[in-house]
């Protein structure tokens, strides 16, 4: 990974230049890819995401959205104090680390971010991870076995004995491949922790995020495939990580 840097006001652009021989501020506008009929596909929700399939590569274009009241005020804009302080920049640095750490994450390509007088917004791009799909569509469609529920915690686990906070772990931002591989995706807002026991409390409100995250989507829809012996299964994996 060799990270490399683009400034042309008001965009500012950081990028692997071992994956990306050339890169514009262009790429970051979804309109620029569905121009050349390039975006297979659209994730719904307030992290909107386009799936591109280019002749440069197959990534994921991913908006910074902010959600809740604030976005009814704000919409995309979040407060300018410092490129390094903005969230493409911080998470970018974030996946870079991951990455080399061998953990499964999105591979990162470049951060984005346009400049507007106070204010920022942002944009990030990954590598697309093949022939995935989100845990809460999978579940949607069909069962996990007990252990793959045990894979989904030891999973989380890897990630909290590298210190590692996700601040919004949940069943949509856990992905599942083809071959039962698992990954965590969506970085935004995490963070790397101060080293801590297993008893620390940011681990256990990730769990109970989680956990919640999965309880919700079963009271949308009783055909949802979770239960609560997925649960014990799920931190059965988590402790046998330890």
């Amino acid at each position: 990974m060799n990270p490399s840097s683009l400034n042309e006001q008001p965009h500012h652009i950081l990028f692997d230049s071992d994956n990306l021989s050339e890169i514009v501020p262009q790429w970051f506008n979804c309109g620029y890819w569905q121009d050349r009929a390039e975006v297979k596909a659209v994730s719904a929700g307030r992290g909107r995401a386009w799936f591109i399939d280019s002749d440069k590569q197959s990534m994921v274009l991913r908006h910074y959205q902010r959600g809740g009241w604030m976005a009814n005020l704000l919409g995309d804009k979040y407060l300018w104090s410092g490129l390094n302080k903005t969230r493409a920049w911080r998470e970018w640095h974030l996946l870079c680390s991951l990455w080399q750490q061998g953990l499964p994450v999105p591979q990162p390509l470049a951060a984005h971010v346009e400049q507007k007088g106070l204010f920022y917004c942002a944009d990030l791009l990954t590598c697309t991870i093949p022939q995935s799909q989100p845990l809460s569509g999978w579940l949607n469609e069909q069962t996990l076995s007990s252990s793959l529920w045990q894979s989904i915690g030891a999973l989380i686990c890897r990630f909290h004995n590298a210190n590692i906070y996700h601040a919004d772990l949940n069943a949509h931002n856990i992905l599942i491949t083809e071959q039962h591989a698992f990954y965590l995706i969506d970085f935004d807002r995490g963070r790397s922790m101060p080293a801590s026991s297993n008893q620390a409390p940011w681990k256990k409100s990730n769990l109970k995020r989680l956990r919640r995250s999965l309880m919700k989507l079963r009271n949308q829809n009783q055909k949802f495939n979770f239960n609560e012996d997925n649960w014990v299964q799920l931190i059965k994996g988590y402790s046998t990580k330890k």
